[in-house]
């Protein structure tokens, strides 16, 4: 964008959008953001009756990522807030973060962007011609300098129907309504040739709000990934039986490390991102494999899928594997066909009267109001320059936000996509050639596809601590922690072995901000707050510490007495501690 360019087109009110509009302000832009709905939110959203267009939630969801990783790295979640979020809980801070920077006099609501053009001088300009329209049917056409494309990718469910023979005539469940009284309906938005004698009903886990229409059925869930595994665990607790049915399985970990930590909180830390570095892939993936089946055997539970499991994304579930252990849902592999009410999976076995079938399989990324030439790759999938930047535009003014999935909390990654966009579009950044982001696009891509079977995969997973630094760096605000550590010690540990939280990118650079590093030195204590609910005196030394002592330095001595009388004796012992500790601390830490 040139450097007089100043006007914005922000599509889409959630919480990138959020954070895109705070970002152009920080860089001087005029954000004008537009949002279909009559609130913000985007995904978080809940709605009894999902809309077309819209992204949907389930009204018992919890975020995956715990409070202190996934909020804006300027404005921490409030310190009683649980480490873990509802829906609501997750939509209360976004109005939190939208009135604290006064963002919503920015937001234009129930207007709908119809198109996105590129104006006819855009190789000069590259502007963009912007057609919206409001809620009185009012349509009107805009100028702008930029476009940041914030609308999401859970709008369009993806219903891989097409795969069992035959052609479709069963019925798919809707929420009841005054003209749907039985709570079913055909729905003409999933046209889907397949399973034509199945005399059952379909269902998106897009359309799905709770288990109460599913109460005493029988009920197959067909994809692993975190929605599927939520709703399988929710649906086995009112229906007859449910089976879950993936095609290859999944790791399944649950929200709390040790000491009842949150996962996430534990894993994530830049000590450990440069052990994976270091250290054999394939050890630390056994050694992790090794921590987290001691717990529950996967290959027991019918779980462990065919990848390892640093190479994808774990389901995170905390129930999963205790329904599996009462009875009440099975794990099935990939259904092979329907015939009338019968299930078959591809090991030959037969399930009978099957009432109900839940789709958990995924969205559409579909972005109908952008050129059709920005979905030019074989996949239909934007190539996109680091995930953001279209690569078939010959001027970087347009950049789609959240066309990505981490191993680690989302929110920062899309926050950091908009810092770095709003600098491109003000002209503080500059991008590389158009030849080596297409060299470096594909060199990604090349290295993901040996872990993922799925083309579409890996265009879009990505590791979270590497991937956000990378764009840290481009924003100028990746932390120094070698400097810290000489500065600024008390700081620089933290960094460096503490969790990887978004204030450290704020510490320096562009948009710093002068709270961070009191954010970081108080993050623990915003962890544990929400858990004293009842106070616990500490308890008092005692006496047995001493007895401790003595008792230790008696071992000591028994060892080395024993040494000498066999000298490979401790040797052994001690390497055998050591890669279990190992093993251990890099699980849970």
């Amino acid at each position: 964008v040139p450097a007089m360019a100043r006007r914005v087109a922000v599509i889409g009110a959630g919480s990138s959008g959020l954070a895109c509009i705070k970002c152009c302000l920080d860089e001087g832009l005029e954000p004008v953001c537009f949002e279909s709905s009559d609130d913000i939110g985007g995904l978080w959203r809940f709605k009894e009756t999902p809309e077309a267009g819209c992204s949907s939630v389930y009204r018992s969801l919890f975020s995956n990522t715990s409070k202190e990783m996934m909020c804006f790295s300027d404005f921490p979640m409030p310190a009683h807030y649980p480490n873990y979020l509802h829906h609501s809980r997750l939509l209360e801070y976004l109005r939190l973060y939208a009135e604290h920077f006064e963002l919503l006099k920015h937001i234009h609501f129930q207007t709908t962007v119809h198109s996105v053009r590129p104006r006819p001088d855009f190789s000069l300009s590259g502007q963009w011609e912007v057609v919206t329209e409001n809620k009185d049917g009012l349509k009107e056409t805009h100028t702008f300098d930029g476009v940041l494309v914030c609308s999401g990718h859970f709008t369009h469910p993806f219903m891989p129907l097409s795969a069992f023979p035959g052609t479709l005539t069963a019925l798919f469940l809707c929420r009841p309504s005054p003209l749907k009284s039985n709570g079913f309906c055909y729905n003409s938005s999933f046209p889907a040739p397949g399973i034509d004698t199945f005399s059952g009903k379909c269902c998106h886990s897009w359309e799905y709000k709770d288990a109460e229409l599913f109460c005493g059925k029988r009920v197959v869930v067909v994809g692993m990934g975190n929605s599927g595994g939520d709703i399988a665990v929710e649906i086995s607790r009112v229906a007859q039986m449910t089976f879950l049915s993936t095609r290859e399985g999944a790791w399944v970990v649950g929200r709390l490390a040790g000491n009842g930590l949150p996962l996430d909180i534990m894993l994530i830390r830049r000590l450990n991102s440069l052990l994976l570095h270091l250290l054999p892939r394939a050890l630390l993936s056994w050694m992790e494999e090794r921590a987290y089946n001691q717990k529950y055997d996967h290959r027991l539970y019918g779980l462990q899928p065919r990848h390892r499991i640093l190479d994808q994304r774990p389901v995170i579930n905390d129930d999963l594997p205790v329904c599996i252990l009462q009875g009440v849902l099975q794990i099935k592999p990939n259904i092979r066909e329907f015939r009338g009410s019968r299930v078959v999976f591809d090991n030959g076995v037969t399930e009978e009267g099957i009432d109900v079938v839940v789709f958990c399989t995924g969205y559409k990324a579909t972005f109908p109001f952008l050129p059709p030439s920005l979905t030019s790759s074989p996949e239909g999938d934007m190539r996109l320059y680091k995930r953001v930047f279209p690569l078939s535009l010959e001027r970087p003014t347009l950049a789609v936000l959240g066309m990505i999935n981490v191993t680690g909390p989302q929110m920062p990654v899309m926050e950091m996509q908009a810092r770095w966009a709003a600098r491109v579009f003000a002209g503080l950044i500059h991008l590389p050639p158009l030849a080596t982001m297409h060299k470096i696009t594909e060199k990604e891509w090349k290295e993901n596809v040996k872990k993922y079977s799925c083309s579409k995969k890996a265009a879009v997973e990505r590791e979270y601590l590497p991937y956000i630094d990378s764009l840290a760096k481009e924003v100028g605000v990746y932390p120094n922690v070698l400097w810290m550590l000489l500065t600024d010690p008390a700081i620089g540990l933290r960094v460096l072995f503490g969790p990887c939280t978004p204030y450290q990118f704020r510490l320096n650079g562009p948009g710093r901000w002068e709270g961070a590093r009191q954010a970081i030195l108080t993050q623990w204590e915003r962890l544990v707050t929400p858990l004293k609910t009842r106070p616990i005196p500490e308890p008092k030394p005692s006496g047995l510490f001493g007895w401790g002592l003595a008792g230790g330095a008696l071992l000591i001595f028994a060892a080395i007495v024993f040494q000498r009388r066999n000298p490979t004796f401790l040797q052994n012992q001690i390497a055998e501690m050591t890669f279990v500790g190992i093993s251990r601390w890099y699980s849970f830490t």
